[in-house]
């Protein structure tokens, strides 16, 4: 199936959301975003319960009855196999985010390797990222499957739709599957271009007001922020120890800047 089989836009039978799991599923596998039976999936249903991907089972390789229904408290209502241990990350999300249909975590190689050396994505390199994302934080550690792991996520997500987990791997949430998969995708890709811009010498990072203007660019690019706001922008060269003969700016003048924007957006359409 293509990416338009994932896409949001009509009401969705129960099957076929677990179709389109397993699509998701195959191209995290794919794509090397899992191995084994790591990751998991979910999707929220009209009902208000999720499905979602069992445990001990490579994502890669589900059917559609292999999948299991529980409530929004993780009780389990449907399925022949046993439910994730780190379910209860996906339910903060949804009971935290309204907006969240979906979520993939994964271990997406090169993202993972910057969580395990104690980095975020937070540079401001790349247009479509600042766009699409904001920044990606880090996470600190906690041990997978428990309410630690919760209590560590539960700052960020109001705030961001992608976050890395220190020494464990990534997680992304959207308002419906193909979001979230792509949410991974941009993770790893990101990741990518800044190892090798590292590699390369070193990343030349965008400046303040060139940040703004992306960030007012957003509803042009259909993009809707997480609910929460307040997320912290990327780390530009005229800011903290990038700073060099540029101009610091404080937050509050950064939102200046981007409301300035916005504005000048308005008068042009």
């Amino acid at each position: 199936m293509t990416p338009d089989s994932l896409s949001s836009g009509h009401a969705k039978s129960e099957e076929q959301h677990r179709r389109e799991i397993c699509i998701a599923g195959r191209w995290m596998y794919e794509r090397g975003h899992i191995v084994a039976c790591e990751g998991n999936i979910s999707v929220r249903l009209d009902d208000g319960s999720v499905l979602t991907t069992p445990t001990c089972m490579n994502k890669g390789m589900l059917a559609p009855q292999d999948l299991v229904i529980t409530d929004m408290h993780g009780r389990q209502l449907a399925g022949d196999r046993k439910v994730s241990s780190e379910l209860a990350m996906h339910l903060l999300f949804y009971r935290m985010r309204p907006d969240v249909m979906a979520i993939c975590h994964g271990h997406p190689p090169t993202a993972t390797g910057f969580a395990v050396a104690g980095r975020a994505l937070n540079q401001a390199l790349l247009p479509e990222v600042i766009v699409g994302l904001g920044q990606i934080p880090l996470v600190q550690y906690a041990t997978p499957g428990t309410a630690e792991l919760s209590e560590a996520i539960e700052p960020f997500v109001p705030h961001y739709d992608a976050l890395l987990l220190a020494n464990h791997g990534a997680v992304t949430c959207g308002p419906d599957l193909l979001t979230a998969f792509f949410r991974m995708e941009t993770i790893e890709h990101s990741a990518k271009i800044t190892l090798a811009a590292e590699m390369a010498g070193g990343p030349r990072l965008l400046s303040s007001r060139e940040v703004a203007k992306l960030m007012a660019a957003r509803p042009r690019y259909f993009v809707a922020p997480p609910p929460g706001g307040g997320a912290e922008l990327p780390i530009t060269r005229d800011s903290g120890e990038n700073a060099g003969d540029d101009v610091t700016l404080t937050r509050s003048e950064l939102d200046a800047l981007i409301d300035e924007a916005v504005r000048k957006d308005r008068t042009r359409r």
